[in-house]
């Protein structure tokens, strides 16, 4: 059924994972923005580096006759900031050299986990752990060698990616926890972006 929403799509939000995928989707419902109604979707890539496939594909697809043009979207940590630009220069989805934002391309510093830490305040992240069970799994991360000394928002991020799932998990909880005025603006702009009107 995904695969038909997908086909029939007319903006699709390109993101890295199904973390981002769900954060997406709860934000959205948390600023009423009806993804489905403004016939967008959100679709995660497993990894950026399969940005270039998903652009080359959706611009295979507009080539084919009778089949309109989709706006494309996307969410990326910022380190990847020169791999996307690449790929939309080549994609040629806007004026090369054009701020990616203004193409629909919105960055999280330095990653969607970070946004949104940094967001909730540390303290209220170990909170939100605490309700799910796994603050005592997180004392005893931070207890590991490596772990010792870093700051706290730096242990979270990376706790958040040693367990299968758990990214996936606590993204929509998270959102959910998020005061209005402290949403990330990349994120809030994004869902915006998407819900929008296509021109």
């Amino acid at each position: 059924m995904r695969d038909v929403v997908i086909a029939e799509a007319s903006t699709v939000v390109l993101v890295e994972g199904e973390s981002d995928r769900l954060a997406l989707e709860a934000l959205a419902v948390r600023l009423g923005a009806d993804l489905a109604a403004a016939d967008a979707v959100v679709v995660p890539m497993d990894g950026v580096t399969n940005l270039h496939h998903h652009l080359s594909a959706l611009a295979a697809e507009a080539a084919a006759p009778g089949r309109p043009r989709r706006r494309v979207l996307g969410l990326f940590d910022a380190a990847e900031t020169a791999y996307v630009r690449r790929a939309v220069d080549d994609a040629g989805l806007g004026g090369v050299g054009a701020p990616l934002d203004e193409l629909g391309f919105y960055s999280c510093e330095p990653d969607l986990e970070g946004e949104l830490i940094r967001a909730l305040g540390p303290a209220r992240v170990e909170e939100l752990l605490a309700d799910q069970g796994e603050l005592a799994r997180f004392r005893t991360f931070q207890r590991q060698p490596f772990q010792r000394g870093r700051a706290l928002d730096a242990q979270l991020r990376r706790f958040m990616g040693t367990h299968a799932g758990r990214k996936a998990q606590f993204a929509p909880i998270l959102v959910g926890a998020l005061e209005a005025a402290r949403i990330p603006v990349a994120m809030a702009a994004l869902v915006a972006a998407a819900v929008a009107i296509s021109q």
